[in-house]
């Protein structure tokens, strides 16, 4: 029954990626994680020998009964059915210093997820994210000219160096999970995240994220033309995150 159950989805096999990732997140008993998409809860398992207390969400109901049963005599484990982006994370986790989320997140909502993490008024201390490859390259883009190659720089790259740093924690092939998606993927981590960069440039962050909005939605545009910034020929994907804070707001 359980393999039925579980059929159709993909899942992280590779042990190796796996303590690669439960070491980034640099766990200890004073941690509370918020896992998001745990699946067959392999992974389930691993961070709640390390933290002092799991809550991990599933969407799929299939695989909540899974999890409930499996995790039965886990006093630290606790799975809650129900969709990342329409609940509310403040109701569910007693955010302080020590919350930490680890996240195997449909690679189609990995924007939007780490949007509304980040710009949340409560901010977890990390983030471990299993992303597609071609994510994980633009999130590790500060600038285009400084490396000399094509602009990188995106909109979600911008928000994600906003609030935090990132860094590759490793390259997961194809051949890591079974079965094996279309896509390479990657691990990276978000770490020292706060609204310092707002606070020390003394800048609103609506206005700046109105502005980088309207930037890069006109993105083969001079920011002479789609921000009326006289005489600037710079494209908004060749800035880089101290070049936004140079901007007037």
């Amino acid at each position: 029954m359980k393999k039925n159950i579980l059929m159709g989805q993909r899942f992280l096999r590779s042990r190796k990626v796996r303590d690669q990732i439960i070491a980034a997140a640099e766990l200890s008993k004073q941690d509370t994680v918020l896992e998001v998409g745990p699946g067959d809860g392999s992974l389930t398992e691993a961070l709640a020998e390390r933290a002092g207390r799991v809550i991990a969400i599933e969407k799929d109901k299939r695989f909540v009964g899974v999890l409930r049963e499996k995790f039965s005599d886990a006093a630290n484990i606790e799975i809650i059915e129900g969709d990342i982006l329409k609940i509310k994370i403040t109701e569910i986790l007693p955010w302080h210093k020590n919350c930490k989320i680890v996240a195997n997140i449909p690679y189609y909502i990995t924007s939007r997820f780490l949007r509304q993490t980040l710009e949340g008024e409560q901010k977890p201390a990390l983030m471990v994210l299993m992303v597609q490859k071609e994510v994980a390259e633009r999130l590790m883009a500060k600038s285009a000219r400084r490396q000399g190659g094509p602009p990188q720089m995106n909109m979600l790259a911008l928000s994600v160096h906003a609030y935090g740093k990132v860094k590759r924690v490793v390259m997961v092939p194809r051949g890591a999970f079974s079965p094996p998606p279309r896509v390479d993927s990657a691990v990276i981590k978000i770490f020292d995240i706060s609204n310092d960069f707002f606070e020390k440039n003394h800048i609103d962050q609506e206005k700046f994220f109105a502005m980088a909005r309207r930037a890069f939605a006109q993105k083969r545009k001079m920011l002479s033309n789609s921000l009326g910034l006289k005489g600037d020929t710079r494209r908004p994907q060749e800035l880089s995150l101290e070049d936004w804070a140079r901007m007037r707001y």
